[in-house]
C-alpha cells in the first residue's frame, strides 16, 4: 500500500466522492462482489480520516482514492472600524420620504374607512416602492457597508 499523506487529516466529500469511484471501479473490474462493495461504501461514508479511507483500500491494488491538498488558510483581512452612518448624512429629500411613510400609513387607513375604498391602502406601498427605487440603492449600500453583501455576490 502506498503512504498516504497526513493520514490523521480529516476528510471531505470529494475525498469520499473519490473513494466511492475508486470502489466503483474495482467493482466493475471484479475485485470486489456486490455485498463487499456495500460493506465499504458504508465504511467511505462513515470514515472521517485519510487513515479510514486507506486502510479499505489496503488489500486493493491502484485506483486508490486521490486526496485533496489542504490549502492554507488565508489571512483575515481586518477592515479599518468606521462609524455607522447616521441619519443626519442622508440627504434631505431620503429624510422627508422616510418620514413621510408612517404619516400616509394614517391617511391611507383613514380615507379607506372614511370613504370605504380599500385602495387608499395601497398608497403607502407605491410610495415605499418609488422611494425604494430612487433611494434604495445608496440605502442598502451603507446598511451593509461600503461593500456590503449585496456588493460582494456580484
Amino acid at each position: 500500500m502506498t503512504e498516504v499523506p497526513s493520514p490523521d487529516l480529516r476528510i471531505g466529500d470529494n475525498d469520499r466522492e473519490s473513494a466511492l469511484k475508486a470502489l466503483g471501479e474495482h467493482l466493475s473490474a471484479g475485485r470486489l462482489d456486490l455485498d463487499e462493495y456495500g460493506d465499504r461504501s458504508a465504511k467511505v461514508t462513515a470514515a472521517r480520516t485519510r487513515r479510514d479511507l486507506a486502510e479499505l483500500f489496503a488489500d486493493l491494488p491502484e485506483p486508490h482514492p486521490v486526496f485533496e491538498q489542504p490549502r492554507q488558510a488565508k489571512a483575515v483581512e481586518k477592515k479599518p472600524d468606521r462609524p455607522p452612518r447616521q441619519w443626519s448624512d442622508r440627504p434631505l429629500p431620503q429624510r422627508v420620504a422616510a418620514a413621510a411613510v408612517p404619516f400616509l400609513w394614517v391617511a391611507a387607513i383613514v380615507l379607506a374607512f372614511a370613504t370605504s375604498t380599500w385602495w387608499w391602502v395601497a398608497m403607502p406601498f407605491v410610495f415605499t416602492a418609488a422611494a425604494s427605487n430612487f433611494w434604495g440603492s445608496d440605502w442598502e449600500k451603507h446598511r451593509h457597508g461600503a461593500h456590503g453583501r449585496r456588493d460582494r455576490r456580484r
